[in-house]
Protein backbone atom coordinates (compact mmCIF):
# COMPACT_ATOMS: atom_id res chain seq x y z
CA UNK A 1 0.00 0.00 0.00
CA UNK A 2 1.71 3.48 -1.17
CA UNK A 3 0.75 6.47 1.29
CA UNK A 4 1.48 9.83 2.36
CA UNK A 5 4.79 9.45 4.77
CA UNK A 6 4.18 10.48 8.40
CA UNK A 7 6.36 11.35 11.15
CA UNK A 8 6.38 8.08 12.75
CA UNK A 9 8.21 6.46 9.64
CA UNK A 10 10.95 8.77 9.43
CA UNK A 11 13.61 5.93 11.17
CA UNK A 12 12.68 3.46 8.33
CA UNK A 13 12.82 5.89 5.97
CA UNK A 14 16.34 7.04 6.95
CA UNK A 15 17.45 3.01 7.20
CA UNK A 16 16.34 2.82 3.56
CA UNK A 17 17.88 6.68 2.47
CA UNK A 18 21.17 5.30 3.90
CA UNK A 19 21.29 2.87 1.80
CA UNK A 20 21.55 5.28 -1.69
CA UNK A 21 23.93 7.35 0.26
CA UNK A 22 25.80 6.77 4.15
CA UNK A 23 25.15 10.73 4.42
CA UNK A 24 21.43 10.53 4.04
CA UNK A 25 20.47 11.74 7.42
CA UNK A 26 22.87 14.92 7.28
CA UNK A 27 21.43 15.73 3.99
CA UNK A 28 18.27 14.96 4.40
CA UNK A 29 16.06 16.46 7.25
CA UNK A 30 12.59 14.22 7.37
CA UNK A 31 10.81 15.54 10.06
CA UNK A 32 11.24 19.47 8.30
CA UNK A 33 10.63 17.60 4.76
CA UNK A 34 7.21 16.12 6.31
CA UNK A 35 6.47 19.44 7.34
CA UNK A 36 7.50 21.15 4.45
CA UNK A 37 4.40 22.62 1.93
CA UNK A 38 6.94 21.67 -1.28
CA UNK A 39 7.74 18.44 -0.43
CA UNK A 40 6.06 15.00 -0.63
CA UNK A 41 6.68 12.06 0.82
CA UNK A 42 5.37 8.93 -0.42
CA UNK A 43 6.22 5.35 1.33
CA UNK A 44 5.61 2.01 0.14
CA UNK A 45 4.47 -0.26 3.43
CA UNK A 46 3.40 -3.83 3.81
CA UNK A 47 2.79 -5.56 6.93
CA UNK A 48 3.38 -2.03 8.92
CA UNK A 49 6.56 -2.12 7.60
CA UNK A 50 7.90 0.69 5.21
CA UNK A 51 9.91 -1.01 2.17
CA UNK A 52 10.30 2.25 0.05
CA UNK A 53 9.91 5.10 -0.15
CA UNK A 54 9.73 8.14 -2.71
CA UNK A 55 10.51 11.92 -1.97
CA UNK A 56 9.48 14.87 -4.37
CA UNK A 57 9.54 18.66 -4.42
CA UNK A 58 6.42 20.48 -5.99
CA UNK A 59 7.42 23.86 -7.32
CA UNK A 60 4.93 25.46 -9.50
CA UNK A 61 5.17 23.35 -12.58
CA UNK A 62 8.09 21.07 -12.09
CA UNK A 63 8.20 18.26 -9.91
CA UNK A 64 11.62 17.03 -8.76
CA UNK A 65 12.23 13.27 -7.85
CA UNK A 66 14.95 13.29 -5.00
CA UNK A 67 14.83 10.10 -3.70
CA UNK A 68 13.34 7.02 -4.54
CA UNK A 69 14.76 3.54 -3.01
CA UNK A 70 13.29 0.31 -2.04
CA UNK A 71 14.67 -2.31 0.90
CA UNK A 72 17.31 -4.52 -0.90
CA UNK A 73 15.40 -7.50 -0.02
CA UNK A 74 12.48 -6.26 -1.72
CA UNK A 75 13.41 -5.40 -5.27
CA UNK A 76 11.71 -6.49 -8.54
CA UNK A 77 8.54 -6.35 -6.78
CA UNK A 78 7.54 -3.24 -8.08
CA UNK A 79 7.16 -1.08 -5.06
CA UNK A 80 9.09 1.62 -7.11
CA UNK A 81 6.79 1.27 -10.12
CA UNK A 82 3.93 1.74 -7.35
CA UNK A 83 5.15 4.80 -6.05
CA UNK A 84 5.61 6.11 -9.07
CA UNK A 85 1.91 5.32 -10.28
CA UNK A 86 0.90 6.64 -7.05
CA UNK A 87 2.71 10.28 -7.56
CA UNK A 88 1.15 10.45 -10.84
CA UNK A 89 -2.40 9.89 -10.04
CA UNK A 90 -1.33 13.13 -7.03
CA UNK A 91 -0.97 15.27 -9.74
CA UNK A 92 -4.07 15.97 -12.15
CA UNK A 93 -2.20 18.96 -13.98
CA UNK A 94 0.14 19.77 -16.42
CA UNK A 95 3.47 19.22 -15.01
CA UNK A 96 7.01 18.75 -16.32
CA UNK A 97 8.45 15.64 -13.85
CA UNK A 98 12.30 15.81 -13.38
CA UNK A 99 15.42 13.56 -12.11
CA UNK A 100 18.61 12.93 -11.93
CA UNK A 101 20.27 9.34 -12.31
CA UNK A 102 23.47 7.51 -12.50
CA UNK A 103 24.91 6.69 -15.77
CA UNK A 104 25.76 3.34 -14.79
CA UNK A 105 22.39 2.75 -12.85
CA UNK A 106 20.75 0.46 -15.93
CA UNK A 107 17.61 -0.57 -13.72
CA UNK A 108 16.75 2.57 -12.60
CA UNK A 109 16.89 3.95 -16.31
CA UNK A 110 14.75 1.21 -17.32
CA UNK A 111 12.34 2.11 -15.11
CA UNK A 112 12.47 5.77 -15.53
CA UNK A 113 11.71 4.92 -19.28
CA UNK A 114 9.16 2.48 -18.71
CA UNK A 115 6.79 5.70 -17.64
CA UNK A 116 8.18 7.40 -20.30
CA UNK A 117 10.69 9.68 -18.68
CA UNK A 118 13.79 10.59 -21.61
CA UNK A 119 17.29 11.68 -20.57
CA UNK A 120 17.60 15.20 -21.32
CA UNK A 121 21.32 15.75 -20.80
CA UNK A 122 24.27 14.61 -18.77
CA UNK A 123 25.51 16.14 -15.81
CA UNK A 124 29.27 15.33 -15.79
CA UNK A 125 30.64 14.82 -12.15
CA UNK A 126 27.17 15.24 -10.73
CA UNK A 127 27.93 13.01 -8.22
CA UNK A 128 31.27 13.62 -7.47
CA UNK A 129 32.95 10.84 -9.38
CA UNK A 130 30.20 10.15 -11.63
CA UNK A 131 28.38 10.99 -14.53
CA UNK A 132 24.26 11.49 -14.07
CA UNK A 133 21.41 11.75 -16.46
CA UNK A 134 18.67 14.68 -16.52
CA UNK A 135 15.92 12.32 -17.36
CA UNK A 136 12.52 13.96 -17.69
CA UNK A 137 8.86 13.54 -18.45
CA UNK A 138 5.97 16.29 -19.57
CA UNK A 139 2.63 14.87 -18.01
CA UNK A 140 -0.84 15.60 -19.11
CA UNK A 141 -4.11 14.73 -18.05
CA UNK A 142 -5.22 15.55 -21.66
Amino acid sequence: MVREAVLDDIKEINYLGSLLNSKFTKLFDMEKILQEDFSKVYVYEKNNKVLGFLHITVLYEVIDIVNICVNINYRREKIASNLLDYMFSEFNEDKLFSLEVRTDNEAAINLYKKFGFEIIHVRNNYYKDQDAYLMGRKFSNE
